[in-house]
């Protein structure tokens, strides 16, 4: 009995076949979105639900007031001794070494590659203050 129940489900065959090869053409006249008996958007009028970001969406992005606060602890504590160092390498054009170095002070390849970027854009950040004062002091 069993035998028999497990072959007849093979035997069955299926009325319908995907790979018919028929395709469906879209309506003459576009109707709105929902409002057609077939396709892919058959169905009920709706409007779209777009859900609001989730809390962890927006975790570890630099706020207002953090980015605030950073700038004014640079301001009065300055650079790490490593930091000038790094910015020394950087000047100097060698940006490979600047990288181990702070690789082996910050332990991680990503934080390294990190620090090196802020440094090298504190560096353009001042040669673009001396410039400016050159040319207001030239005026």
């Amino acid at each position: 009995f069993f035998f028999f129940f497990f072959f007849s489900s093979f035997t069955h065959t299926h009325t319908y076949n995907m790979s018919s090869g028929v395709k469906f053409s879209p309506p003459k006249q576009m109707e709105p979105r929902g409002n057609v008996a077939y396709g892919l958007v058959r169905g009920n009028k709706f409007t779209k639900f777009t859900p609001k970001n989730a809390p962890q969406r927006s975790k570890g992005k630099l706020g207002k007031r953090t980015k605030f606060v950073r700038s004014v602890i640079r301001e009065v504590a300055g650079f790490a001794p490593y930091e000038r160092r790094c910015m020394e390498l950087l000047r100097i054009g060698a940006d490979k070494r600047a990288l181990k170095f702070c690789k082996n002070r910050l332990g991680v390849h990503v934080r390294a590659k990190r620090k090196r970027e802020e440094m090298t854009d504190v560096l353009q950040a001042q040669r673009k203050a001396a410039a400016k004062k050159e040319a207001a002091k030239d005026e």
